[in-house]
């Protein structure tokens, strides 16, 4: 049984974790903690705050108390780590590991590994940011080789917002995402605040190609990170893999 710690800031779409529990189905645990996120907003400053290196040691702290023995942790926050930039972001990872002593990782780096994972060279970006914060991300993959042929931002603000998008408008938006981006190998939906674990196989119908999520490649990454690489229907082309 693999043990999965999850740091989560705030409140918004924590609840996919444990729908992702239930999909692995094989006695996998994602225990979660809410870090403290001071204001919620995209917004730099913001997000600078929420993945401060004192945040995610309390929260790392608390997830190894709350979940017993850990595998490995995931700072399951996108913005919240490639606002950093690559080299803030890798420092970022490495101070959590030191905190927690296994192997960690956050959303961002599981982005640019599932696409290595999937060979996925070029991608569209459906972002639920601002502009000026989503194309944060687009640089961030940059560094990565990762070439962005588009990006779509919504312009929501609050991550509570985000959480409350329905089903048909996430499989919509990345249908129309993908549309913009024939050429694009995969489409990229990089917010954690977005309720996309139980659309995962829906939503790469719809694109006709690998959707990559932020909660799916933030499970995924800390199951590879704990040496568990098992194949899994139901979670999406990438899980399938």
């Amino acid at each position: 049984m693999t043990t999965v710690g999850i740091l989560y800031p705030g409140f918004s779409a924590e609840d996919d974790y444990p729908r992702a529990e239930r999909l692995l189905g094989d006695g996998s645990r994602l225990p979660l903690v809410h870090t403290l996120m001071r204001e919620d907003a995209h917004r730099v400053d913001a997000l600078l705050d929420v993945g401060s290196e004192d945040i995610l040691a309390d929260g790392a702290k608390a997830v190894a108390a709350s979940g017993g023995p850990l595998d490995s942790i995931v700072w399951a926050c996108t913005s919240g780590s490639f606002v950093f930039g690559w080299d803030g972001a890798q420092a970022q990872v490495a101070a959590l590991q030191e905190v927690a002593r296994v192997p960690a990782s956050s959303t961002s780096f599981a982005f640019v590994d599932a696409c290595r994972a999937l060979g996925v060279e070029s991608v569209a970006i459906g972002a639920t940011y601002p502009a000026d914060v989503a194309e944060r991300f687009v640089e961030f993959l940059g560094k990565a080789g990762i070439r962005v042929l588009t990006m779509t931002p919504r312009g929501i603000v609050t991550a509570a917002e985000v959480g409350t998008l329905t089903e048909d408008v996430v499989l919509d938006f990345a249908a129309a995402v993908a549309a913009d981006a024939p050429g694009a190998d995969a489409v990229l939906l990089p917010d954690t605040a977005l309720h996309t674990i139980e659309l995962l196989d829906r939503l790469d119908e719809r694109a006709d190609r690998p959707v990559l999520t932020a909660n799916q490649v933030s499970v995924w990454q800390g199951l590879r990170l704990a040496g568990d690489e098992r194949r899994r229907s139901g979670l999406g082309r990438l899980f399938a893999a």
